[in-house]
């Protein structure tokens, strides 16, 4: 299973649409970096954050999900999550995987130096959506996120063979997701 290269990324989205809006280098001038690396993709992160709170009381639970465990934000340049506190938000970039290609991410060093974890499950064959990620800020402090600069990057590994059966084909729960998406049963 090989790590595929900037040729092969640039060359997929540009035929195929994989990852739109597609930047062809790394940007860094006074940014968090974003674009094709060597053999990766480093996404943004949107202005669109949902910032975990308890001024209700709520309990975080992934079967019945309320929306009174989180507070919406819309970042014109950042963010803030409060010390040992957890967010949501999404890419800028739209993916579209193919069929023999899976995708794995990894949070970007400059944050993890910080304490602020990214996490990100793998991108299966023929998903498709805007990528939720997930902030975890582990220090007794507040830290800040920056919209619309990278945030994370994401391998992406060809299968030998395409698989029997894709996210698409069983028509997986978080298929063509917009926005920063909620968990779903």
């Amino acid at each position: 299973m090989p790590v595929m290269p900037d040729t092969w990324i640039r060359q997929r989205a540009e035929r195929d649409g994989m990852i739109e809006p597609f930047v062809d280098r790394l940007e860094r001038a006074g940014v968090i970096s974003y674009g094709l690396s060597s053999y990766g993709y480093d996404a943004r992160v949107s202005n669109e954050f949902k910032v975990f709170t308890n001024v209700d009381s709520a309990v975080v639970d992934p079967k019945h999900f309320s929306d009174k465990s989180f507070v919406n934000r819309d970042a014109q340049d950042h963010v803030i999550i409060p010390p040992n506190s957890f967010a949501l938000a999404r890419t800028v970039e739209y993916f579209r995987i193919p069929r023999d290609v899976l995708v794995i991410c990894l949070g970007k060093s400059t944050y993890a130096r910080c304490g602020i974890i990214v996490n990100v499950t793998p991108l299966e064959p023929e998903w498709e959506g805007h990528v939720t990620l997930e902030f975890s800020n582990t220090t007794p402090l507040p830290a800040k996120v920056y919209a619309n600069e990278g945030a994370c990057q994401f391998i992406f590994l060809q299968g030998a063979e395409p698989c029997a059966l894709s996210y698409a084909d069983r028509k997986g729960k978080y298929q063509g997701q917009q926005g920063v998406t909620l968990p779903r049963l």
